[in-house]
């Protein structure tokens, strides 16, 4: 189950009072969708087979929004694994409370060698490259695109889906969604909504009741000038949270995850983005930390489209955390408490390296990327933090060094010296 594409690739690690949480943040239908999601045209060596299953398609994505279970699954193959049928017909069930602006499949040109792979009985075997483009109401501005790997068989002259999995083997494996794990319950309000499974109510309406804040406290920050409703998911378990924000980042220690399709950066808007939380760590957060978790992670959200591959984690992490914290009353020592002995004892003389957030000493290089944010807003004014992070976030960390005397009046050791000093102050 592939998980979202990871962009930038920029792993966070997300603290609270008191926990040790970590957040990893992802810069991760109809034939007539966006054209950048849609692949190449089908081959035209087999017309009547792209054809049919075309078709096949469109009967399906218009049986889906049109609440037919019966046309949904009338295109399945007779002699599929009875598991597999199952599996759709829970699908369709699944979605009927997810609220569906748009779903379809666009069918592309490349396909599977299948030499190895010939269902039993079959006339006709055939894996073309088709991709799900799905659109959440009131969340999504433009469709998600997803990869299935569907495979279809032709019995006689008709054309059916045959299996979701069958391609694993070769390499290709299907994407799944939350409607893949379980019923789809969906809590809603004016920052958007929150998708759990039932045994996920009680964090599903923990994180609804922070949600319409977190879009303000972040809108009040950050402007306007983005959706300000929120997809939130609360995932059954270990498996999707990984079907959703991949393997690697499915444990317990990963409170909440912001993910997304892709970044245009002509346009600076993203598409899927989604907030994950870990049911186990998220739900065991405190009041306060849930809230600055949420806070944290939809200001990835809200700002993704003017964020470039390969920008400065100090700034990335340490704005979300700016607004995470802000207004939240938690004082610094506990915001930052590695950071408060290391300023008794070793106080930073440059700016935290990209790998410092990866290493030994990541915990700390996170704390230092907060406490530079709330720096720059003491001597910039809010305004002035969030035009900085327009600027820079927009560049790769190596123009920084360039662009900080243009943006602030200040090189680089002109910056860390005044944050030393304002640590100095902040944790005497």
């Amino acid at each position: 189950m592939a998980p979202p594409t990871p962009f930038p690739r920029a792993v966070s690690r997300y603290r609270v009072p008191l926990a040790l949480l970590v957040a990893l943040t992802f810069l991760g239908g109809l034939a007539t969708a966006v054209a950048p999601d849609r692949p190449a045209p089908a081959a035209e060596a087999a017309p009547a087979r792209v054809t049919e299953v075309r078709s096949l398609l469109d009967r399906r994505a218009r049986a889906l929004l049109a609440r037919d279970e019966a046309a949904f699954t009338a295109d399945l193959d007779p002699l599929a694994d009875p598991g597999f049928r199952q599996r759709q017909r829970d699908l369709f069930r699944n979605l009927a409370a997810v609220p569906l602006a748009e779903w379809g499949y666009l069918l592309g040109s490349g396909e599977t060698d299948l030499s190895s792979l010939v269902p039993p009985a079959a006339d006709e075997a055939w894996a073309p490259g088709v991709r799900l483009s799905y659109r959440l109401r009131g969340v999504d501005a433009e469709p998600s695109g997803q990869g299935m790997a569907y495979l279809f068989t032709r019995r006689g002259d008709r054309w059916y889906l045959n299996s979701d999995t069958a391609l694993e083997p070769l390499g290709r494996r299907t994407w799944r969604g939350p409607w893949d794990f379980g019923p789809c319950q969906v809590h809603g309000g004016p920052g958007g909504f929150v998708i759990s499974h039932p045994g996920g109510e009680v964090l599903a309406r923990r994180a609804l009741a922070e949600l319409d804040g977190a879009v303000r406290a972040v809108t009040e920050v950050w402007g306007r000038a983005w959706a300000r409703q929120v997809a939130v998911l609360v995932p059954s378990g270990v498996e999707e949270m990984s079907a959703l924000v991949g393997p690697g980042f499915a444990t317990g220690a990963i409170a909440g995850v912001a993910v997304a399709d892709r970044v245009d950066p002509a346009t600076r808007t993203a598409r899927g983005q989604r907030v994950v939380l870990n049911p186990d760590s998220a739900g065991a957060l405190s009041p306060i930390a849930l809230r600055v978790l949420l806070r944290h992670e939809i200001t990835h959200v809200a700002v993704r489209g003017e964020t470039a591959d390969g920008a400065p984690m100090w700034l990335l992490e340490g704005f979300a955390d700016y607004v995470g914290y802000r207004g939240s009353g938690v004082p610094p020592r506990r915001a930052a408490p590695l950071l408060a002995a290391a300023v008794r004892e070793a106080p930073p003389t440059g700016l935290p390296s990209d790998a410092d957030f990866r290493g030994p000493d990541m915990e700390l290089a996170y704390q230092q990327a907060w406490s530079l944010n709330e720096y720059l807003a003491s001597v910039l004014g809010e305004p002035g933090l969030v035009e900085l992070y327009r600027r820079l976030a927009r560049a790769p960390a190596s123009e920084v060094d360039e662009l900080l005397p243009e943006l602030t009046g200040w090189g680089v050791a002109e910056l860390v010296s005044g944050w030393r000093e304002y640590l100095a102050a902040t944790f005497p």
